[in-house]
């Protein structure tokens, strides 16, 4: 077998070639007039792809399923076990193949939140030190606000001309999730973000999407450097 250069190249700690960066978002969900169906599979796999190049990790693509909760209807999910069972498979492939033991897992989708309960059984059944980065979550505001359109902006995938029809939430419930009455009673911060959209609308900043993705990547840049150490 070759001996691999693992100094070779930009390259800081040969470590970090033990170190995965994965993203996980979702495909198949609506996010108004404005924004492709994948947004949150796009945001996250540009966040985990640039984290890469950053350090030298390894990109290890995405992860295709997602879930919702039910009170929320407005795409295409698979139940929570599902997806931790397409996890475990996929980090497991990993392993195998690129000797990865390490792994960020880039979450651009808030329906993917409850995974995080479920890491301790991931980490077992893979053998793998795991980091599961929400950062761009907490910080972007509103499904399909301001902060997706700015983003979407930065990648281009936005289309200009239906912003001003995006806040319309009547016809787009989804938007600010304003139509799912039942997720907002049980989440203040789902009713936050809704009334938010409800009330102010919403615009697209390049600025700002370029600010709300060098957050969340040097987030994960810090969590490689981080498992580096582990």
């Amino acid at each position: 077998m070759a001996e691999l250069r693992l100094r070779a190249g930009n390259i800081k700690n040969p470590q970090v070639h033990n170190v995965g960066v994965i993203a996980l978002g979702s495909h198949l969900e609506n996010h108004g007039p404005a924004l492709p169906i994948d947004t949150d599979a796009k945001i996250a796999a540009h966040i985990a792809f640039q984290a890469s190049l950053m350090t030298g990790a390894k990109f290890l693509g995405i992860i295709f399923p997602a879930y919702e909760l039910d009170t929320i209807d407005h795409g295409v999910h698979v139940s929570l076990e599902e997806l931790k069972e397409n996890v475990i498979n996929t980090l497991n492939s990993a392993k195998k193949y690129l000797n990865v033991d390490r792994v960020v897992i880039v979450n651009a989708h808030g329906g993917n939140i409850p995974l995080v309960t479920e890491l301790w059984d991931i980490e077992d059944k893979t053998d793998m030190a795991i980091v599961f980065n929400n950062k761009v979550i907490s910080s972007e505001g509103p499904h399909g606000g301001s902060g997706e359109l700015s983003m979407a902006k930065v990648l281009g995938i936005v289309n200009e001309d239906e912003v001003e029809n995006q806040a319309n939430v009547h016809e787009y419930e989804e938007v600010g999730l304003h139509g799912f009455a039942q997720a907002r009673k049980d989440d203040p911060n789902i009713d936050e973000g809704a009334r938010d959209v409800e009330e102010n609308g919403v615009y697209i900043d390049e600025e700002y999407g370029e600010r709300l993705f060098n957050l969340s990547i040097n987030t994960v840049i810090l969590d490689i450097e981080k498992l580096m150490d582990f």
